[in-house]
């Protein structure tokens, strides 16, 4: 029976560029599991995302080599599976076969949360840990100060009501506000250059990015992750609000990449989504910049008309905030920049706009 016996290493395999380690959340299958071809067989987590990690072959987990909680580098060993013929080969066999047998450790149960009537107590998770930690390193890193305008987008929202249901029909996608906005930001970087830009660790170098790799910041069960689309800046409008629904259907499912989180050079955030006004984001390091829009509220607005007579209307209103790196963008290059965008969108799209 030894000579019948099949064994594959699992190894933990390739999780993106820069990815060199990650963390074993938990097992899907236990020793003496029956596993298929590219079932689901454990959960990690790295610095940029949490993923599974499918079988590489169909059997029997025979061992698992490391366990919950262990981080765990590239490439090595973590759990053994053998064929069914194998699994029933004997001890002896099995383990003059397969690799060094580690002990399995102890299960060791989670500790009850320590609760009062107020209080719950709870460990935090890698994710939100990752983002406490970028968060921070990015305020300690860079000078942020953010500037806001007020927006008009009545235009917008004549043209959004026109072709909704068109579009969704058409792209399977409803049409929010959110990709006139992109579309207008994005567009509003070639003539602010510097919104674009990164600046080196010593602040000697800026690097002015010729394209736009557009991060856009997901809500999810897990926290808050930015997958970036390539290329923004050579998208159209329908090809945008696609592209924005794609990034977070797979955050929202857990199918995103590590890949798919890096590489950025400007990032917006709808804080509106939920109905905040605006907020002061911070910047998603090393990018010199970060856009949030607040929610779409209809307000009175006054104005005057030809000849100065005072008229009132009913707008549909928004306020943008830059939050920005002030160490090579001055509150003057974050206005203009604002007052670009705010123009491209009060000027419109046409329906041609979303074909």
């Amino acid at each position: 029976m030894t000579s019948a016996t099949s064994i594959t290493n699992v190894e933990l395999p390739f999780l993106g560029e820069a990815v060199t380690e990650a963390t074993i959340t938990r097992w899907l299958k236990a020793v003496g599991d029956e596993v298929q071809h590219d079932e689901p067989l454990l959960e990690v987590a790295t610095d940029k995302v949490d993923t599974e990690v499918c079988s590489p072959a169909a059997g029997i987990v025979a061992q698992i080599i490391e366990p919950e909680d262990a981080v765990v580098e590239i490439g090595a060993i973590i759990a053994v599976i053998t064929t069914a013929d194998a699994a029933a080969a004997d001890d002896t066999a099995y383990e003059q076969e397969s690799v060094p047998k580690v002990t399995e450790p102890e299960p060791k149960p989670e500790p009850e949360p320590a609760e009062t009537a107020t209080e719950r107590v709870e460990k935090l998770s890698r994710i939100r840990r990752t983002i406490a930690q970028r968060m921070l390193t990015s305020l300690q890193t860079s000078a942020q100060l953010t500037t806001v305008v007020e927006v008009d987008l009545t235009s917008i929202a004549v043209v959004r009501n026109r072709n909704k249901s068109e579009f969704e029909a058409r792209t399977g996608q409803k049409l929010s506000y959110l990709p006139f906005v992109v579309g207008a930001a994005v567009e509003s970087l070639t003539a602010h250059p510097v919104i674009n830009s990164s600046l080196n660790a010593d602040c000697t170098e800026v690097t002015y990015h010729s394209a736009v790799h557009l991060g856009v910041a997901v809500d999810s069960d897990k926290g808050l992750m930015v997958p970036v689309i390539r290329d923004a800046q050579s998208m159209t409008l329908a090809g945008l609000a696609t592209a924005i629904a794609v990034s977070a259907l797979a955050v929202r499912s857990g199918t995103v990449r590590p890949d798919d989180l890096s590489g950025g050079t400007f990032t917006i955030t709808n804080t509106g989504s939920r109905g905040a006004l605006f907020d002061t984001p911070i910047i998603n390091q090393p990018q010199s910049a970060i856009l949030g829009v607040g929610t779409v509220v209809e307000r009175l607005v006054p104005e005057r008309d030809e000849l100065g007579n005072l008229l009132v209307k009913t707008s549909s209103m928004a306020y943008l905030s830059l939050s920005y790196d002030h160490r090579i963008i001055d509150g003057a290059d974050a206005a203009r920049y604002l007052g670009t965008v705010r123009h491209s969108l009060e000027r419109g799209f046409d329906d041609a706009d979303l074909r």
